[in-house]
């Protein structure tokens, strides 16, 4: 509680009352009444999320139609509390898994206290739901070995944030930046590449280092990304992109809808629904319902027909089917103003002024650094270095038992040693780098 009122004594107010209310109705969720209860609790969360993430987009498109100028729409905007799409995402699945009897009614209110503000994912997620750490809540198991893996995993998950996507994001900002009559096609493709590594070393990292404080604390998380740049298809792609918000949506919003028992209408409805809510809890902006729409467009299209083609085709030809759309999409989620989002998709589809290459952005891809960052987020967002260690691995059982030992002695200093590398690494580039955005705050 001292570490989420360091940002701020308001916030712990909310949060505080999030608890609170979520405890006392849970209690009744056995009674009577419990769907009024249900319900209740439903429009306590969503009004609380609504009013302080989406009450002035709501209001400022109001004026906006009616032409009302006579008051200030910005008048109505709120500070967004730190962390609350997440933990009011809990609650919510809290309150409906001990509705349908999934889990039992929490009557401590320490643990269910412990549940919605367990720090080390409240911040930026991973989404962890209540039954997935309600035993964990009671007893954990705590050891040297689960100690030391949570300390590398928030040591790659640093490394992930502070060494590959700030090093990305400056270059990538540099694009986003230039007038839009000076941006050629090849630097806008360059810009929204970047931006696309730059995100998911962003947001990957910050679950990484959640996952692996977790651990050190004896708490197992769901894990929140699986290398979504090797997907093949788009459905492919949200299996593995922030999997515990679409697995989230899937169980508490596209099932209850009606999922795919209704027929093929229904259920491509219900998929759009899906996306257009999905774009809009990452923010109260046009931008991100275009992002969700765009998404939620290529499902569909893929459920009609074009799964069954891409699953015929080899492995690369989804990926690249899926890589463009997914980059494209993401200059929606980048650019705040929608009028530059349509102007540098237009330039990324030929359109714009520039007609040659006038802007000085491509000769920093010679920077050794840049080059070397590319590399290495190529390598880290595919899975190439996973598949390259389980071939070593498969083969190195046909080597002598001695080469076996040595190989082994050597995988593990080098495994050792890497944290304490890339913790050093981070140090320096903190201190030496004043660029370190935390993209997913707004959220």
């Amino acid at each position: 509680m001292i570490f989420f009122a360091w940002g701020g004594v308001s916030y712990s107010i909310i949060i505080v009352s999030s608890i609170t209310f979520n405890y006392l109705l849970g209690l009744f969720l056995d009674k009577k009444y419990k769907r009024i209860v249900l319900l209740l609790g439903l429009t306590l969360n969503i009004g609380i999320l609504f009013y302080f993430k989406y009450l002035g987009f709501l209001i400022t498109n109001l004026f906006y139609v009616f032409s009302i100028q006579s008051v200030d729409p910005n008048a109505f905007d709120v500070v967004l509390p730190i962390g609350i799409s997440f933990y009011t995402f809990q609650a919510i699945s809290y309150l409906i898994d001990a509705y349908q009897g999934k889990v039992k009614i929490q009557k401590r209110l320490d643990q269910l206290a412990l549940y919605i503000i367990l720090f080390p994912q409240l911040i930026a997620g991973p989404i962890v739901r209540y039954y997935e750490i309600k035993d964990q809540i009671k007893e954990r198991k705590h050891s040297l070995i689960k100690f030391s893996s949570g300390v590398s995993r928030f040591a790659f998950g640093l490394g992930k944030k502070v060494l590959i996507a700030n090093v990305l994001g400056e270059y990538s900002e540099e694009v986003f930046l230039i007038p839009i009559d000076k941006l050629d096609l090849v630097t806008a493709w360059a810009g929204a590449s970047l931006y696309a590594f730059q995100i998911y070393f962003d947001f990957s990292g910050y679950s990484d280092m959640a996952i692996g404080l977790g651990k050190m604390f004896g708490f197992d998380f769901p894990e929140n990304f699986n290398f979504p740049y090797a997907a093949r298809s788009i459905k492919d792609f949200w299996r593995r992109w922030h999997i515990t918000l679409s697995s989230w949506f899937r169980d508490y919003l596209y099932i209850p809808l009606g999922g795919s028992r209704g027929g093929k209408f229904r259920t491509l409805l219900n998929l759009t629904i899906v996306f257009i809510i999905t774009g809009f809890w990452h923010g109260a902006a046009w931008n991100f319902l275009i992002w969700g729409l765009i998404h939620g467009l290529f499902i569909v299209i893929e459920r009609a027909g074009l799964s069954k083609l891409l699953s015929k085709a080899p492995n690369i030809v989804g990926i690249l089917y899926t890589c463009p759309i997914v980059i494209v999409a993401w200059v929606f989620f980048r650019e705040e103003n929608l009028q530059n989002s349509l102007d540098q998709i237009n330039i990324m589809f030929g359109g714009g002024e520039a007609t040659e290459i006038n802007y000085p952005f491509l000769s920093q891809f010679l920077h050794v650094r840049l080059l070397l960052v590319i590399g290495l987020a190529f390598l880290f967002s595919t899975g190439i270095l996973s598949w390259i260690y389980d071939g070593l691995k498969t083969a190195s059982k046909h080597f002598s038992p001695r080469i076996q030992n040595t190989a082994g002695f050597t995988i593990s200093i080098v495994s050792g040693l890497t944290p304490v590398a890339i913790m050093f690494l981070c140090m320096i580039e903190l201190n030496l780098n004043s660029y370190n955005p935390f993209i997913y705050f707004r959220f």
